[in-house]
C-alpha cells in the first residue's frame, strides 16, 4: 500500500473549503499490471512541489464541462433556427463558413430524423452558458427494440471537414444500462470527415456514444459535459475508431466509458484536464486491442496521451489498455482519487509501449 505523508503538492483544482493548503496524499507507489508479468513500468521519480496534478491544472481559464465562463460563445448567424422546419432548412441551404444558430429557448424534436448533415465547414451553434442560457435543446426519442440483428443511428453527421457544432445540448432517447443490443442503438454526432469541433455541449442518452469519432484527424472535443451514455457492452462518452483526436476540459458521469477507443492502426487521442465523476459501470478511460477485435494482433492504437485528469469514479480502474499500442502510451500528471494504485492504469493481453509517470492517489 501506498504511505501517506503530507507535502505541499499543489492540487490541481486547490484545497477543498475544509482543508487547508498542506493536503495529505498518498505517495505514488508502482503501479501493478493485472493479467501480466509483475514487473512494473518505468516510473519517473516522485514530483516535485511546483508541479499540477488532476483535471483544473489547465491554461486556458475556461470551466470544465463548459456553461456559465465559457468565453466563445456565439450568440448570432448566418441562418437563424427556432423549430424543426427551420433546421432543416438552415441545414440544406448552410456554405462553408456559415454559422447556423439555433435559438437558446428551443426545444426541437428531431424524434424520426436520422443521419442529419451538417455541411463542410459550418458551425451548428447555440448560445449555452450566456446569461443564464442553458442552450438550445435538440432531442430524439426513437428507441425501439432490435430483436433481429443489431441497428444503430447518429442524430447528426458531418458532411464534410471542419464542421463545429458548440452550445448546444442534446439528448439522446436511452439513459438507461440495457442490454448491448436489445434496443436501437444511438449516437449524438458522428465524425465521418476530419477535424470535428465539438464544444461547451451538453450530451447525454446516447446508448453507443455521445460523439462518435469513426474517421478522421484533428478532432477536438473540449469542454463539455457528457453524461448518461451507459449501455452494457457499449455506453461511451467519447469513441473512436480510425480517428485521432484531442478530448479536453470535460466533465464525464455516468458513462460506462468516458472515453473508448477501437484500438485499430491508426487510431489515437490525448486526453487532458477531464473530470470523471464518481458514477460508471465500467473503466473511464479505454483503449481496444486486437484481442477485441479478433484481428489476430494486439494492437491497442498507434497513440495515447493521457495526462492532467481527475479520476472520481474509484470503484473502476481509471485507464485500461487492451494490447499494445504501436508507437506510445503516456499516462501522467493523473489525480486518481482511489487510493489502491492497481486501479489506475492496467495494460492487458500483452505489455509494452507503455509509460507511467508521476500521478497522485488518494482522495486528499
Amino acid at each position: 500500500m501506498a504511505r501517506a505523508e503530507t507535502v505541499n503538492r499543489t492540487r490541481a483544482d486547490g484545497p477543498p473549503p475544509d482543508y487547508p493548503a498542506a493536503v495529505t496524499f498518498p505517495t505514488i507507489g508502482s503501479l501493478i499490471f493485472m493479467a501480466l508479468a509483475p514487473t512494473a513500468p518505468p516510473q519517473d521519480p516522485q514530483p516535485a512541489a511546483a508541479e499540477t496534478f488532476g483535471a483544473a491544472a489547465k491554461p486556458d481559464g475556461d470551466p470544465l464541462g463548459g456553461g456559465p465562463g465559457y468565453r466563445d460563445i456565439r450568440t448570432a448567424g448566418d441562418h437563424r433556427v427556432t423549430d424543426k422546419d427551420s433546421l432543416l432548412r438552415a441545414l440544406r441551404a448552410a456554405k462553408p463558413g456559415d454559422v447556423v444558430f439555433v435559438d437558446g429557448a428551443a426545444s426541437i424534436d428531431l424524434t424520426g430524423e436520422q443521419r442529419l448533415a451538417i455541411p463542410a465547414g459550418v458551425t451548428l451553434a447555440s448560445d449555452r452558458g450566456r446569461d443564464g442560457s442553458p442552450g438550445a435543446l435538440l432531442f430524439s426519442t426513437e428507441d425501439r427494440p432490435t430483436p433481429t440483428k443489431p441497428e444503430r443511428f447518429a442524430l447528426f453527421v458531418t458532411g464534410g471537414a471542419g464542421v463545429r457544432v458548440t452550445g448546444i445540448r442534446l439528448r439522446g432517447p436511452d439513459e438507461a444500462q440495457r442490454e448491448r443490443y436489445e434496443h436501437l442503438n444511438s449516437d449524438g454526432v458522428q465524425a465521418d470527415h476530419g477535424d470535428l469541433e465539438v464544444d461547451n455541449c451538453e450530451l447525454w442518452g446516447w446508448s453507443h456514444g455521445g460523439v462518435w469519432l469513426r474517421r478522421g484527424r484533428g478532432h477536438r472535443v473540449h469542454h463539455c459535459s457528457i453524461h448518461h451514455c451507459q449501455r452494457k457492452g457499449l455506453g461511451y462518452g467519447v469513441v473512436l475508431d480510425v480517428a485521432e483526436a484531442r478530448i479536453c476540459g470535460n466533465v464525464f458521469d455516468w458513462c460506462r466509458h468516458a472515453i473508448a477507443a477501437t484500438g485499430r492502426p491508426g487510431s489515437g487521442y490525448e486526453a487532458c484536464h477531464n473530470h470523471v465523476l464518481g458514477h460508471a459501470n465500467g473503466h473511464s478511460f479505454d483503449m481496444h486491442g486486437g484481442r477485441d477485435r479478433k484481428d489476430g494482433t494486439d494492437v491497442a492504437g498507434d497513440w495515447l496521451k493521457i495526462h492532467h485528469n481527475t479520476f472520481g469514479a474509484a470503484h473502476v480502474y481509471a485507464v485500461v489498455i487492451r494490447g499494445v499500442p504501436r508507437e506510445r502510451a503516456e499516462v501522467h500528471h493523473n489525480w486518481f482519487t482511489a487510493s489502491d494504485t492497481v486501479r489506475a492504469v492496467r495494460q492487458l493481453n500483452k505489455r509494452g509501449n507503455l509509460h507511467v509517470g508521476a500521478n497522485l492517489f488518494g482522495e486528499r
